[in-house]
């Protein structure tokens, strides 16, 4: 029974101190103090998307954005279609992302290396026109500076080959659309892809929680942080801070 009782001692703790980090992580902002700057006259429009437990940024299909994204193109993916509106990026991964399209497919395995240590992968989605005053989706502008700077980001989390081009993952994807490409870095359930979503936003001079695991603290953080009229969110003025 003692060790009975130790056991739960320190779950209860271990417990705790998850709770209080996940709440401090979303209550310390990063970076700590405001920009003082005044906000940009010309900006640019990202999307945050969200649902209970991943997020992703839909970048416009702008001309200079797809030709930042002709990275991707290749014999059988090219984002060429008229009607793309959105290119919709996010990391995460490999195992979860590549196994479990679906909550009803989850399996063991890939559930077991998300909260420990996977390899990670970028999925790539292009999409038409969206209604963005859906829930799940917040509008941020940025200026041009912050928004190339947040597109540079993105970019840099893609794995490259000899040629420059970033490398798919042949037969993976949810859909015919949507693709699979390798990533940089490797993914745990404490540097998950809400944490890389986060490190985007803060690349554009948007600031955040210090640590947003989850969804839910990232969206807040990001309304309590930054200046949101309606459901639009803009920084509170533009440096290029590192995220």
């Amino acid at each position: 029974m003692r060790i009975l009782r130790i056991v739960g001692t320190f779950i209860a703790a271990a417990l705790v101190a998850a709770v209080l980090l996940f709440v401090a992580g979303a209550l310390i902002p990063r970076s700590f103090f405001a920009q003082t700057a005044p906000p940009p006259l010309a900006g640019r429009t990202v999307l945050l998307l969200s649902n209970p437990i991943h997020t992703d940024i839909a970048f416009p299909a702008d001309p200079d954005v797809m030709a930042r994204l002709s990275i991707l193109n290749g014999e059988n993916f090219q984002l060429t279609d008229p009607r793309i509106a959105w290119v919709v990026v996010g990391w995460g991964g490999r195992s979860f992302y590549l196994e479990t399209p679906t909550w009803a497919e989850l399996k063991f395995m890939p559930l077991m290396r998300g909260l420990t240590l996977d390899r990670s992968t970028m999925h790539v989605e292009p999409i038409g026109v969206v209604n963005t005053d859906q829930p799940g989706i917040e509008r941020l502008t940025v200026g041009p500076e912050a928004f190339e700077a947040m597109l540079a980001h993105m970019l840099g989390s893609f794995r490259l080959n000899d040629e420059g081009k970033a490398i798919m993952i042949e037969g993976a994807g949810y859909g015919l659309n949507d693709r699979f490409f390798e990533a940089n870095g490797y993914f745990t359930a404490l540097l998950g892809c809400n944490t890389w979503t986060g490190a985007v936003l803060r690349a554009g001079g948007l600031r955040t929680g210090a640590w947003n695991p989850l969804p839910q603290s990232l969206v807040w953080s990001l309304k309590r942080y930054n200046n949101a009229t309606g459901d639009q969110i803009s920084p509170l003025g533009f440096s290029a801070s590192n995220p």
